[in-house]
């Protein structure tokens, strides 16, 4: 009876001991698609490189936080372009659309700071009107930064969806490619590279289960849906760091929490072992 009972305490702490693994292996298993080419850098380690990452508005950059913290370390310069103050953004504070856009504005520079960005170039432009300037002026304003930084690398969103749904991520993303494919290759023109941030199939239908803005926003149409991932990042390393720069947002935690679901029940050394990976299309 005694033998009885030391295993199955000894089976108790061995399930409890592996217990943290199999949340590991089943959440990968949930979420990524192992078909889908892993990298260990968005670019090949070589001499320093300039990036410009082109998003509309605070916050976005969270979608790539993992891979500008690896690219800083590995020496590349990073330019965070940030079209509008997010003064259209939901906050549980009755705040003004002033009021607001300032206080967003603060939380973008710590969020640069936390991510190791010295470059951010916060604009003004209207937060959920940018349909109203119209596809012609945000290629315009993407075609200024890119002659103003002289990038080699971009990054965006995509130009189908937006990642999942809202209309001034689309048409930035639209505006960077279509800037970027009508001049590739001119000598004026320093990009030789475009990545546009997208998800896994594994991770899109995740996420129409547990996120509100993806069932509402994300087309029903599969073909209409986002470009599939030419490959993926191992991000987990930096994810504290990405955590740190998510809470500079104070003001959209309940926004973010549907980009990064459950991150604040689970410990970080576990969770950043399922979410902790970045996808990626190649425009070419």
């Amino acid at each position: 009876m005694k033998n009885l009972l030391k295993w199955g305490i000894a089976g108790l702490l061995m399930i409890l001991l592996l217990s943290p693994f199999i949340l590991i292996i089943a959440g990968n298993q949930l979420l990524h698609n192992r078909d889908i080419p892993e990298r260990d850098s968005l670019i090949p380690v070589e001499e320093p490189k300039t990036i410009m990452a082109f998003f509309p508005h605070p916050d976005d950059e969270i979608t790539v936080a993992g891979t500008l913290i690896s690219l800083i370390e590995k020496g590349h310069k990073v330019h965070l372009v940030c079209l509008t103050k997010g003064e259209a953004g939901s906050s549980k504070e009755n705040f003004s659309k002033q009021e607001l856009g300032e206080i967003r504005s603060k939380e973008m520079k710590n969020a640069a700071a936390a991510l190791g960005v010295k470059e951010l170039h916060l604009l003004d432009y209207p937060d959920s009107g940018l349909a109203d300037l119209g596809l012609d002026s945000i290629k315009g304003i993407a075609r200024f930064w890119i002659e103003k930084i002289q990038p080699e690398i971009l990054l965006s969103y995509d130009s189908r969806v937006g990642l999942y749904g809202h209309p001034d991520h689309r048409l930035s993303g639209l505006a960077v490619q279509e800037v970027f494919l009508d001049n590739k290759g001119q000598s004026d023109f320093s990009p030789s590279q475009l990545f546009q941030v997208t998800l896994s199939p594994k991770q899109i239908a995740f996420a129409l289960k547990v996120s509100e803005g993806f069932q509402r926003n994300y087309p029903k149409d599969p073909e209409k849906g986002l470009p599939l991932p030419d490959f993926s990042i191992d991000t987990h390393e930096n994810f504290k760091q990405v955590l740190s720069a998510m809470q500079a947002h104070e003001s959209q935690q309940k926004v973010l929490k549907d980009l990064m679901p459950y991150h604040d029940q689970i410990p970080v050394w576990i969770y950043s072992r399922v979410f902790g990976r970045e996808y990626f299309h190649e425009v070419n």
